[in-house]
């Protein structure tokens, strides 16, 4: 970790490292050489767009060189490894159910959080306003409302810290002209998810404060803006470990043939229902569907149970259902581990490289004990700790699939 992180916070404080993050001198033009003509450029003295670039005749453009690329990549793998930690402490959050003990919100104000016996009582006056404390928690003591209090707090201070890793280095390495074309516009997208998903979080919390008289049930944030919140985060890690990935690892000239065109479509697939799995955790999540069936290969007594499809119309079960929630979310997991234990086969007729062979295996090993976790949570009635662990190992499964499909990807001609 060490070895990443030393030249990006040298390269941000100004340090000597700087001056190698431009491009070379060029080298001196030959005895024999045209006054019109270009020398060819030594290896590596360029990155492939420098000197794309330079070929053309458009060398007064700055572009990044190859030590400013591997300086975003690794700020993008830290962008990402804050949306990761956002992801786990929103998670263990809802496990603890504190995403309703803030019922207001403020960009600035909410960052100090009360200090005296009188704010506290304030803040808590306030909670009580809302259904949660009516219906839920109506004999909660101060000292118990300031623990979810804090959970909730952690989670939006996280919140801006991952906004604060994204726009302030994204800013910096544009001025400095370290940002060629297409990365500025990743960039510019990444920081404009980040910014919205902030306001999805709190789009998410409102629905929880609402009133609902025709409702018996408890007080709880709507499942479906809950999975647009994780959905867009997972967006937004994805997008960062990718373009991370791609500016970091050397890419593999693999020889294009039939079998690996299968394998990469295969990961492609694969890596996708990894994604949905993960999402449609936040339907179970937020319907609390993990308490309905706590049994397993079976439901119940049953290997379908009966109240599978009680809802009308029967689409209405898929994202209201408990049950028929858990169910998805058991079979797209059985899914999921299938297709790895599938494209770990095939990638075994194929001759690929150690460190792409690395990654197949441990995605193999991943989802087997992802799978092992998502049991044991069930059987154990949801505990928090292996609960949060079960999620964080989602992000995991999904981090080496990415790093699979990029260790498989198309090497431009």
């Amino acid at each position: 970790m060490q070895r990443l992180l030393l030249p990006t916070l040298k390269a941000l404080t100004g340090s000597p490292c700087v001056r190698l993050l431009g491009p070379r001198a060029a080298p001196k033009v030959q005895h024999g050489c045209s006054f019109r003509i270009r020398c060819p450029l030594r290896p590596g003295q360029y990155s492939t767009i420098s000197e794309v670039a330079l070929q053309s005749g458009r060398s007064t453009v700055p572009l990044p060189s190859k030590a400013a690329e591997r300086v975003v990549g690794r700020w993008l793998l830290i962008c990402s490894g804050t949306v990761a930690g956002a992801v786990i402490l929103g998670g263990v959050t809802r496990l603890t159910e504190s995403g309703l003990s803030m019922v207001d919100w403020h960009l600035i104000k909410e960052m100090k959080p009360p200090t005296s016996q009188e704010e506290w009582e304030a803040e808590f006056q306030k909670y009580q306003q809302f259904p949660e404390f009516k219906i839920l928690n109506h004999d909660m003591t101060l000292a118990e409302f300031k623990f979810i209090w804090y959970m909730e707090y952690s989670h939006r201070m996280w919140g801006r810290l991952v906004g604060l890793a994204y726009v302030l280095p994204a800013a910096y390495f544009w001025r400095k002209g370290w940002l060629n074309r297409g990365l500025k516009g990743r960039v510019l997208a990444l920081c404009g998810l980040v910014c919205f998903q902030g306001l999805l979080g709190w789009y998410m919390v409102k629905s929880g404060l609402e009133e609902k008289p025709d409702s018996h049930d408890i007080p709880r944030v709507s499942q479906y803006r809950l999975a647009a919140h994780l959905g867009s985060a997972l967006v937004l890690y994805c997008a960062s470990l990718w373009t991370s990935l791609s500016l970091l690892l050397p890419q593999h000239k693999l020889v294009e043939t039939h079998q690996l065109l299968r394998l990469r479509r295969f990961a492609h697939g694969t890596a996708g229902l990894v994604f949905f799995t993960a999402l449609s955790g936040a339907f179970v999540a937020g319907l609390d569907a993990g308490l309905v069936y706590n049994s397993f290969p079976k439901m119940g007594e049953s290997w379908i149970p009966e109240d599978l499809l009680t809802f009308s119309p029967i689409l209405k079960n898929v994202f209201e259902n408990p049950t028929m929630v858990q169910f998805d979310h058991r079979i797209l997991g059985i899914s999921s581990v299938t297709a790895i234990t599938v494209l770990y086969f095939l990638s075994r007729r194929i001759p690929l490289p150690r460190r792409t062979r690395m990654a197949v295996a441990t995605l193999l090993a991943l989802a087997y004990t992802q799978v092992g976790l998502g049991i044991s949570t069930l059987l154990l009635y949801v505990p928090t700790p292996l609960a949060a662990t079960h999620q964080s190992g989602s992000l995991a499964l999904l981090s080496v699939a990415l790093w699979l499909m990029n260790e498989l990807r198309r090497v431009p001609k």
